[in-house]
């Protein structure tokens, strides 16, 4: 799965905007995750177009960056979570981010966005979803 992340200024209006933007562009936003940190907003967004996406965006002033992510499924039960990171931890695999894709009582689906996405991969072969989701 590739997602693209904006770097932004915290100020009201910054997700209407992208969203004008990219419905504009029909462009449909899969799973979106924001955040502010020290006054700058952090939205990451699974795109059904990264790469239009990332023209769009940019095009327009967002300051956009195109990330690989590793989309895994696990089993919706305690203790899932803690296997994939230890797995990842024992390889010397770091994870920059991690995103709740779905949940539905008895899956969940992550997004990991890792430093080695094909090596997290081959460690993650079972839980993958799909191959295309390493670039």
């Amino acid at each position: 799965m590739k997602t693209v992340t904006i770097v932004s200024d915290d100020k009201i209006g910054v997700l209407a905007d992208i969203s004008y933007i990219l419905s504009k562009a029909k462009i449909n936003i899969e799973s979106i995750n924001a955040d502010v940190v020290s006054g700058k907003g952090i939205i990451t967004l699974s795109l059904s177009d990264a790469e239009k996406g990332k023209e769009v965006l940019e095009s327009a002033g967002f300051n956009v960056e195109e990330i690989n992510s590793v989309v895994v499924k696990l089993d919706d039960k305690p203790g899932e979570l803690n296997k994939v990171t230890a797995a990842l931890s024992k390889e010397d695999v770091s994870i920059k981010n991690v995103h709740m894709v779905s949940k539905d009582g008895k899956n969940t689906v992550l997004s990991l966005v890792v430093d080695n996405p094909r090596k997290a991969a081959m460690i993650l072969k079972d839980r993958l979803i799909t191959k295309e989701s390493v670039y």
